[in-house]
């Protein structure tokens, strides 16, 4: 038998459990920190008593968590199901699956009606390797959207700061300025990228300045003559569990792609990320990526360590 709740700030340390025994399960070692389920739990936007479910057994250990969360005001949904491993018996993985799947599809639902939308869009990530979640996902309707690679570069101090482009300037992102700035080319040059959904200012501030892995020393913003050209956000999410920095955005606008800036900005972070000490560099790319991201990557030293695909549904 599972009982089902809602969750609370203060369950992250059992959600993490949880989330660390699926992962090692399936991938061989955790891949989220505690932070990072605090940060799930305290996602603008994101209700508590609403989108997020916890399964318990009746020694109330939990054995699911499962959530649905809205990108903005589109139609698109992000959900989330994860459930124990070695779930077996007549109370086991088949039936919580089910009432876990049906209870985020039923909520993605309703945002998308409070919304004003005739339907919804309904994603979720599932590790390439977990061949039994993704044939679910399948079951349920889902059909493979894009495949998004963790990438890594490993640094041995010193690492040179390449040389800058003619007419740049750099900018940190520690005055609001600056970070509106960034704020722009971000929308505009991610404007045609799956899943991508725009939004304003406020709505994107909010969000980062919510996650604990926020440093805005680590945004970037790259002028060319004086015009905002690039930005690259860099945050600390990868600092506890792999000692890396991370780069969580890297975007060009339009205007001035093909000139290496994408390269440029990169491999500043690679220098800045050695010089704080940290052993490399992760970021993730989708591979059906509008710009040729990829191959970029992997000329500039990367290599894929792990692959997410997002698997989609229309509702």
């Amino acid at each position: 038998m599972h009982i089902l709740s809602r969750p609370r700030v203060d369950d992250a340390a059992a959600i993490h459990e949880l989330v660390a025994a699926y992962d090692t399960d399936v991938i061989g070692s955790p891949d989220m920190t505690l932070d990072d389920i605090a940060d799930e739990l305290a996602e603008p936007g994101f209700d508590l008593d609403r989108d997020g479910w916890l399964a318990r057994d009746e020694t109330g250990r939990l054995t699911g968590w499962a959530w649905a969360c809205r990108v903005g005001d589109s139609d698109l949904v992000n959900i989330e199901v994860i459930t124990r491993p070695g779930l077996a018996g007549p109370d086991g993985l088949d039936d919580l699956r089910q009432e876990l799947w049906r209870a985020v599809t039923a909520r993605a639902r309703e945002l998308g009606a409070e919304r004003g939308h005739d339907g919804v869009t309904l994603d979720i990530g599932i590790y390439r390797v977990d061949q039994d979640k993704q044939s679910y996902a399948k079951e349920q309707g889902f059909e493979p959207g894009t495949s998004f690679h963790r990438m890594r570069a490993d640094h041995t101090p010193p690492v040179e700061p390449p040389a800058p482009p003619p007419g740049l300037t750099l900018h940190s992102g520690e005055d609001e300025e600056t970070r509106r700035a960034a704020h722009a080319v971000h929308q505009i040059g991610f404007a045609e990228h799956f899943g991508f959904v725009s939004v304003d200012y406020d709505h994107w501030y909010e969000r980062r300045q919510a996650m604990s892995v926020t440093d805005w020393s680590q945004l970037t913003l790259a002028r060319i003559d004086g015009e905002p050209a690039g930005v690259l956000i860099g945050s600390n999410q990868f600092v506890p569990d792999e000692d890396c920095g991370y780069v969580a955005t890297l975007a060009v606008h339009p205007r001035f792609r093909g000139r290496g800036l994408g390269r440029f900005l990169l491999r500043h972070a690679f220098a800045a990320d050695a010089a704080r000490g940290r052993k490399g560099t992760i970021l993730h790319v989708d591979s059906n990526n509008t710009t040729p991201a990829l191959g970029l990557y992997e000329s500039a030293g990367m290599r894929r360590v792990l692959a997410i695909d997002v698997w989609r549904r229309r509702l």
